[in-house]
């Protein structure tokens, strides 16, 4: 790897694009509104569903 020139700058970026995107998906999840998130919370749980499926 020393012989191959550049590239020293492959870790690094793999690096930061890691720690932005881990910071990103922090802040939006922590800026989410509660009532939406307690909407989601009981999709699963909710009686009468809309959703139909059908078979192939």
């Amino acid at each position: 790897m020393e012989t191959i020139s550049g590239i020293e700058i492959y870790p690094i970026l793999s690096l930061l694009i890691f720690f932005f995107f881990f910071v990103g998906l922090g802040l939006w999840v922590f800026s989410y509104k509660k009532d939406k998130i307690n909407e989601m919370s009981q999709i699963p749980l909710a009686d009468g569903s809309s959703l139909i499926l059908k078979d192939k």
